[in-house]
């Protein structure tokens, strides 16, 4: 009796920890704004390195992007700068509408300061300001080493001169 009640009491405990490891609860959700310096102003933050489609959009088939945006906690650009994301996007799609982007998320300040996130996968970009796009966390740095889940980014608040997009990661070690 003892041992059926001993086993009973282990079964149910390794449920538990399965239903624990498993559960969305167990991601870490942080939330940052990306503040973009828009192509063709001064002091840009994104460089058009090969403009294979002159269509006018960086988003064109076959143009290659290059960035370093600034990171915040806040969409206030006056607040403290916290990290950059660093990468690069193509334009994959022959629309126009999607590209495939593989950036870091480097943190130069606040709690996370020198670690990153490795972030990769589809950016939609049309329609701008009404979309989600949700690409995968495939590892880190620092306190992210080991890192995996997903990224969702929307662009929130544009300007003649900068984009700011809100960035959810959900990340689970």
């Amino acid at each position: 009796m003892a041992s059926s009640t001993f086993f009973f009491s282990f079964f149910s405990y390794f449920l538990l920890v399965l239903a624990a490891a498993a559960s969305p609860e167990n991601y870490l959700h942080l939330r940052f704004f990306q503040h973009e310096r828009i192509l063709g102003v001064a002091n840009a933050t994104v460089v058009l390195s090969v403009n294979a489609d002159n269509s006018g959009l960086a988003t064109g088939f076959g143009n290659i992007v290059a960035y370093d945006n600034a990171l915040r906690e806040t969409t206030d650009l006056r607040a403290p700068i916290i990290g950059h994301s660093q990468g690069l996007g193509i334009g994959s799609d022959r629309s126009g509408a999607t590209g495939f982007t593989a950036f870091s998320m480097v943190f130069t300040g606040g709690r996370y300061n020198g670690s990153s996130l490795d972030i990769q996968g589809i950016f939609i970009s049309q329609p701008l300001l009404e979309t989600v796009s949700e690409r995968a966390i495939v590892g880190g740095t620092g306190r992210f080493r080991g890192a995996r889940g997903y990224l969702l980014s929307q662009e929130i608040v544009l300007t003649p001169e900068t984009l700011t997009g809100q960035l959810d990661a959900f990340i689970k070690f």
